[in-house]
């Protein structure tokens, strides 16, 4: 079987730039470390819930960073304590964990609660973007348009 060459999809396609890029950069992603685990579920038709499992950590540990398109969620342990283990097994190491949000999709909010950090994230198309019917009239009426809700 024939390795996939992304380059084939660049040299045919315009206006693509973007996606093609979030899938390249999914493949290098894809031997990155798993840590820390998470779940992303939709609550609702645009609405949705990212949550982390940082046990361990504190909400003063942790920044996330909302940019175009890109949520950033790091951490790293500020408490440098003489503890003296004799097994360490809730991880403490430096994280950085990059979701990719589509378009129109917003950071709400974010809580920290018995270990789980939930990042609430929702879909709001601008009224510009929605879908609209436009009337059609035979004679000089005036011209009507309609709102519809996106999909």
């Amino acid at each position: 079987m024939r390795p996939f060459d992304p380059n084939l999809l660049w040299r045919s396609t315009v206006g693509f730039d973007r996606v093609l890029d979030l899938l390249d950069a999914s493949a290098r992603l894809a031997d990155e470390s798993h840590y820390p685990p998470y779940n992303i579920e939709r609550v609702g038709d645009d609405r949705y819930v990212i949550s982390l499992a940082l046990a361990g950590f504190t909400p003063e540990d942790i920044t996330i960073t909302a940019e175009q398109n890109v949520l950033t969620v790091e951490g790293r342990k500020t408490d440098k304590s003489d503890h003296q283990y004799l097994y360490q097994g809730i991880s403490a190491r430096p994280f950085r964990r990059v979701f990719n949000l589509a378009d129109y999709v917003e950071v709400k909010s974010a809580s920290f609660m018995h270990g789980l950090l939930k990042i609430d994230l929702v879909r709001e198309v601008p009224e510009a973007m929605k879908p609209r019917k436009i009337a059609i009239n035979a004679g000089s009426d005036d011209l009507t348009i309609e709102h519809r809700r996106a999909a």
